[in-house]
């Protein structure tokens, strides 16, 4: 959202650390999941920074959820390697949390970048940079 306040601009990872109240060393591993998946374009250098990697209408809330979702199963009964619930012949919890989590990316899927910006004048104040 910082890079999407800010079009065109190259961004500084401590000026989003800052304006999110993150750690740096924090921030720099999320930059980096984000940049490998590109959603971030990253520039090195002494002018360097961040900015997206794509239009704000072609990112989706849903997508960068699942980037940092994806390696963990929501539950151990999702794991198809590291299952040892013995309740997993006869529990139906794990078909409702399948249509929650359905449900849920599916709220997700139809956001975007835009419109969590959008016309949010109080987040623009918070991360517009000057």
């Amino acid at each position: 959202m910082f890079c999407a306040v800010n079009p065109g601009k190259v961004v500084r990872k401590q000026d989003v650390a800052q304006a999110c109240n993150a750690s740096e060393n924090h921030l720099a591993q999320v930059i980096h999941l984000l940049a490998q998946k590109g959603f971030l374009h990253t520039v090195r250098g002494r002018s360097g920074g961040l900015m997206l990697g794509r239009p704000v209408d072609e990112i989706t809330v849903g997508e960068v959820f699942r980037a940092f979702e994806a390696t963990l199963p929501f539950t151990e009964c999702f794991s198809q390697h590291e299952n040892s619930c013995p309740l997993i012949d006869s529990c139906r919890l794990k078909c409702a949390l399948v249509k929650a989590l359905a449900a849920f990316y599916a709220t997700l899927d139809a956001l975007t970048l835009r419109d969590m910006v959008r016309e949010n004048g109080d987040l623009e104040g918070l991360l517009k940079v000057a």
